[in-house]
């Protein structure tokens, strides 16, 4: 990883936290603390119960989200942010003010283009 380049390597970071759900999965999780999957779920509805499992597990696998067991009857499992996925805290407030700012900027944009139609 060392020997990519910027462009490269914010590549991969957005690879790895830019997927369609997982800022929502890292936004929750931060705000909220430790959730259960049932929750975490319905903060979340229009994912799949599939998509995210698969978004959980891949942000498990780099360190940014905590899978705990806990040995209960009935068992239970809680999600929670590890303190490197806490330290996106910042980059995702200020993604969110950005689009605060800007939405209606983007939206008349996006439109604008529309009308246009496709060339």
């Amino acid at each position: 990883m060392n020997d990519m380049g910027p462009v490269e390597r914010v590549e991969m970071i957005m690879g790895i936290i830019g997927r369609k759900w997982k800022p929502a999965i890292i936004y929750a999780l931060v705000m909220e603390g430790p959730l259960r999957f049932v929750e975490l779920k319905r903060r979340i509805p229009r994912i799949t119960q599939r998509m995210l499992t698969q978004q959980l597990r891949d942000l498990e696998r780099y360190g940014i989200v905590n899978r705990e067991h806990f040995k209960e009857i009935p068992p239970r499992v809680e999600y929670s942010v590890t303190p490197l996925g806490r330290s996106l805290h910042p980059f995702f407030k200020s993604l969110c003010d950005w689009a605060g700012d800007h939405f209606v900027a983007l939206e008349r944009a996006r439109l604008r283009y529309d009308k246009r139609g496709s060339r």
